[in-house]
């Protein structure tokens, strides 16, 4: 949360540059948008908090960016799996003390500030194709537990926020 108290607002008190105000800054889909809010421009600080309030209302409700107080997570460069909390990774041990570790794939969330929740799907039970499948669709549901509609897909296609499970498709990891 920006400091203030107003998740994509920040406030800049610059007496060398006297610069006072109310920064507002929305990322979405790769690209960010940006528009500074003057004390001076709007009468007063609270004056200027509140356009600074409206101003990023109106623009997410433009860009369709769902309005939450919540971090929304981003696309990583790092994510392979083309799925937004869904990644493949080797346990290094797990029930009845596996020797040497397996496959999974494993689903993240955050059920809320601060929290992070965490399931995983075994390659070895299901198969590559099918754990992936299972796995997509618990975040699918995680998210439309939190969020009340899943997050848009990685390869930012429009449509219902769905994930392109056809495009997305399971990595083989390298050791």
């Amino acid at each position: 949360m920006a400091d203030s108290g107003y998740k994509s607002i920040s406030r800049i008190d610059d007496a060398k540059k006297k610069t006072h105000g109310w920064y507002v800054r929305v990322y979405f889909k790769g690209k960010m948008h940006s528009k500074f809010f003057s004390d001076a421009r709007f009468g007063d600080k609270d004056q200027g908090l509140q356009e600074a309030i409206k101003y990023r209302d109106d623009l997410e409700r433009k860009l369709g960016k769902p309005r939450s107080e919540r971090t929304v997570v981003q696309v990583s460069p790092r994510n392979r799996s083309g799925v937004i909390g869904v990644r493949r990774r080797r346990k290094s041990s797990g029930k009845k003390g596996r020797p040497g570790g397996y496959e999974v794939y494993e689903v993240t969330w955050s059920p809320g500030p601060g929290k992070m929740k965490r399931t995983s799907v075994s390659i070895e039970k299901y198969g590559e194709e099918e754990a992936f499948r299972r796995a997509c669709e618990i975040r699918r549901q995680k998210e439309e537990e939190i969020y009340g509609k899943p997050l848009p897909a990685m390869n930012g296609s429009e449509g219902e926020g769905e994930h392109e499970e056809e495009q997305a498709q399971p990595q083989e990891q390298s050791a």
